[in-house]
């Protein structure tokens, strides 16, 4: 490698590919387009799976830190009637192989990590070319540009930087979370608090979930949405949404009606299943870049193992930037075709037999 390897996106995938290289010994540059760390909020919690995500917390050589910003008994679950009835409520015994953290305070552990100025923050990308071959170019909508012999496209669902590999762009996955925020839920909205308890609260049918955050502001409560046309959701407000449960229990509408917040409407995107490329010298992509779907809980997970298999691939193979590539490759479109049947799963969370498809099938993972 000629020059610093080229990281667009500092999202947790490309600050973990960064922290990976650093612990190796290979100089990486991040180019956000956001202007600073702090510009927005990250988002709420993630369960750090022990099978992908916590593998790239180790490969990072990070898991101190990390285990010190795990929010403790967040791994409970509970599924409720849409009466309010508790269903099945499992107690985070400390066990569970998927604890929670702050989105944001994981990326700041990330950012933490990284040499001061690995970060190059307010570089939008506009386009990206190549040169010659294994030379790429991307300018940024600040006016600069930069040249590097290793290009890594962290940049997300839209990603500038795919185009260079393949023409896939995604498309509307027919599926949409709704977010709505209920701060210092414990006093200030005691009855929903209580329904939802410490970790993830899942209602019936009408494919719903809640989940339920720590600390003061920090999205206590959090609203997931419903199958729908994108169109449907064009205009949408707290008695539109609310409309869809009539009949449930008070307790579980104020989760909509009682917000803190405006609606969020947070569509999703799926690349095609199988999304692969032919090996282009010089450049890859990572998490949604590479292998966008509808969400499963995976998305973060296998957004920071990307990101920790490629640094890994790079350091085992730094005089052969092409094997590394080649390698790292190969066994994501592996990984990512071969995942947890996404169709079960979102027909087991959001189909018309939830809660007690999800009640048979945590029953059976405890027996």
């Amino acid at each position: 490698m000629h020059s610093p390897v080229t990281i667009i996106g500092a999202g947790l995938g490309g600050l973990t590919l960064a922290r990976v290289l650093h612990v190796h010994g290979i100089p990486a540059v991040v180019y956000e387009a956001e202007p600073s760390p702090s510009v927005r909020a990250q988002g709420g919690m993630l369960d750090i799976r022990d099978y992908n995500g916590q593998l790239a917390v180790i490969a990072a050589g990070l898991m101190d830190e990390f285990r010190g910003l795990v929010l403790e008994g967040r791994q409970a679950m509970r599924i409720v009637g849409s009466d309010g009835t508790i269903l099945f409520d499992k107690a985070d015994d400390g066990t569970g192989g998927r604890p929670e953290i702050q989105r944001g305070d994981l990326r700041q552990m990330l950012l933490d990590s990284l040499p001061d100025g690995t970060v190059r923050w307010g570089h939008k990308v506009s386009s990206a070319r190549t040169v010659v071959e294994g030379v790429h170019e991307v300018t940024f909508t600040n006016g600069t540009t930069v040249a590097t012999n290793l290009l890594v496209g962290a940049d997300g669902a839209w990603s500038r930087i795919r185009p260079l590999l393949t023409d896939a762009t995604p498309e509307y996955a027919g599926i949409s979370f709704v977010e709505t925020y209920l701060f210092e839920s414990e006093t200030r909205h005691p009855a929903a608090a209580k329904v939802v308890g410490g970790g993830m609260m899942i209602p019936p049918r009408e494919r719903q979930g809640d989940h339920r955050a720590s600390g003061e502001r920090r999205h206590p409560a959090r609203l997931r949405g419903a199958h729908r046309a994108a169109g449907w959701f064009a205009a949408i407000d707290a008695a539109k949404i609310a409309g869809e449960f009539d009949g449930w229990a008070p307790e579980l509408l104020a989760l909509i009606t009682d917000s803190d917040t405006g609606l969020i409407w947070r569509p999703h995107y799926t690349l095609p299943a199988g999304h692969r490329w032919d090996r282009v010298a010089g450049v890859t992509l990572l998490g949604d870049a590479a292998h966008l779907k509808a969400p499963d809980g995976e998305g973060a997970n296998l957004a920071m193992l990307d990101g920790a298999e490629l640094g890994q691939a790079l350091a085992a193979h730094s005089g052969d930037v092409e094997t590394a590539l080649a390698e790292y490759e190969q066994a994501m479109f592996t990984r990512v075709e071969t995942p947890t049947d996404d169709a079960v799963v979102l027909e087991t969370l959001f189909g018309d037999d939830t809660p007690h498809a999800l009640i048979e099938m945590f029953t059976e993972q405890e027996r």
